[in-house]
């Protein structure tokens, strides 16, 4: 709060005057700060608000728990207040208090979920120094892997993607925030091998994170033969090049949709797991070959809280599956944090399940997000329910709470049994031959899933 209050002094051409610190510890309260008073405590906030005529209550709390947060922004909504949020703890500590990272709060803040703590230390000594690739740089998981290695000073970033204007704008998000880093950017398609095989043979990557994937569940459900090839068959073509130009670590991003799959996308991220088990079980070359297993991520682009921010906008409604809908949480950069201490604990074989907690009820979601915009649910933007989608489940497993799931030495990461029985160059041909060689049609295929994943169920609701 005292470096925002210098920002601001030195400011004038903001507007903003401020008036106050508001805090609950009795010991300050009283006092002054670079000559502005400190009164308190919160509770007094709703009467100190109309009497001192407040506009704006910024809550400069970055290391609060999201109970606190949920309950102060309660507080303001009720009294009328427009609030913003100081940016997290990490930039705090990297000295980037300014009056331009204000933010409204987000959803993301409410979670209920504390921070992970991870081994920073190792893994910096894992990436400093180190060729690594991203798979899916432009996605919302593999830009912010992007964002992460790149802030633990590796020798160079291979970004992949396929969508070249994602590509370009995490590219020169990098070029501007770590331009120390060298960058070699390709709108490449994975299962491109011709292309894939010169940049590994140019690049060679010592680590590679394989986030490309077609992830949107009802799209998928349309055409299982695109989700094959991109998920299972793109996915070998990058695990096999890694391991044949000298890779020692593959990160395989997975789903918990992999878990008994009930629609095209979990079975194909299932059967992407066991191609990276199989390669690792016949031996990996000196490449250690992992995935990680975990839910939604806030924010992310097929997320509800983006499509939720855009109904929102238009004055409603907001649309909600079914009333009863859950579904396990958690934010991009926490998730990515889990991603790379999952890497760090990677000895081979392993499928990494991160720590969801506990589930959110998405109505709820929905009602926290219309407040945080300044409405209330049902009277200024109405919630409609307009039914499960093909291959959508009303409830998702708790993939960190089922049985065959172990500990590891970091409480959010666990691990999962490996229970794959094909061999690498069996399960891999025939997925050639089914999508590639003789073809089956889009209504054939979720029949052959069914045969290499017994209890696969495609289209059927639970």
């Amino acid at each position: 709060a005292a470096l925002l209050l210098r920002d601001i002094q030195t400011r004038p051409g903001l507007g903003l005057e401020v008036v106050c610190f508001i805090d609950d510890d009795r010991r300050k309260i009283g006092g002054t700060l670079h000559g502005i008073p400190v009164i308190g405590p919160r509770s007094r906030l709703p009467k100190l608000a109309d009497s001192l005529g407040l506009q704006k209550v910024i809550i400069a709390m970055p290391g609060a728990r999201p109970g606190l947060l949920k309950e102060i922004v309660a507080e303001l909504n009720a009294a009328g207040v427009e609030h913003d949020i100081l940016p997290s703890v990490a930039q705090v500590l990297e000295g980037e208090v300014t009056i331009s990272r204000l933010r409204p709060v987000d959803p993301v803040d409410l979670l209920g979920r504390e921070e992970a703590s991870l081994d920073e230390e190792g893994i910096a000594e894992m990436l400093r120094g180190q060729v690594v690739m991203v798979a899916g740089a432009g996605g919302s998981i593999g830009s912010e892997l992007c964002r992460q290695v790149a802030a633990r000073n590796p020798a160079k970033l291979v970004l992949v993607d396929r969508s070249e204007p994602a590509l370009f704008a995490i590219e020169q998000e990098l070029a501007r925030a770590y331009p120390h880093v060298p960058i070699a950017a390709r709108a490449f398609d994975i299962g491109n091998e011709g292309q894939m095989s010169r940049l590994f043979a140019s690049e060679r990557p010592l680590m590679v994170f394989q986030a490309a994937a077609h992830k949107h569940v009802p799209l998928m459900e349309e055409q299982p033969a695109e989700a094959i090839l991109n998920n299972v068959l793109g996915t070998e073509v990058v695990a096999r090049l890694a391991q044949l130009n000298g890779a020692r670590k593959f990160i395989l991003i997975s789903s918990d949709k992999a878990v008994a799959p009930a629609n095209i996308m979990g079975a194909t991220k299932r059967l992407a797991e066991m191609v990276v088990e199989e390669i690792q079980r016949n031996g990996g070359d000196g490449c250690c070959f992992a995935a990680v297993r975990f839910g939604n991520v806030l924010g992310s682009s097929g997320s509800v809280v983006p499509i939720f921010r855009r109904q929102i906008a238009e004055g409603g409604p907001v649309t909600v599956t079914h009333p009863e809908v859950t579904r396990y949480f958690m934010s991009i950069p926490e998730s990515v944090g889990l991603i790379l201490q999952s890497a760090l604990q990677a000895k081979g074989g392993e499928i990494f399940v991160l720590d969801m907690g506990e589930a959110v009820k998405i109505e709820d979601l929905a009602g926290q997000m219309i407040e945080l915009s300044g409405f209330v649910p049902g009277e200024d933007i109405r919630i409609v329910h307009i039914g499960l989608r093909p291959g959508e489940k009303l409830h998702e497993e708790p993939i960190h709470q089922l049985d065959g799931v172990e500990p590891t030495a970091h409480a959010k990461v666990r691990r999962a049994r490996n229970e794959s029985r094909h061999s690498s160059g069996s399960l891999v041909k025939e997925v050639r031959r089914v999508v590639v060689d003789a073809p089956l049609n889009d209504r054939e295929l979720p029949a052959w899933l069914a045969s290499v994943l017994p209890g696969f169920r495609s289209g059927e609701f639970s």
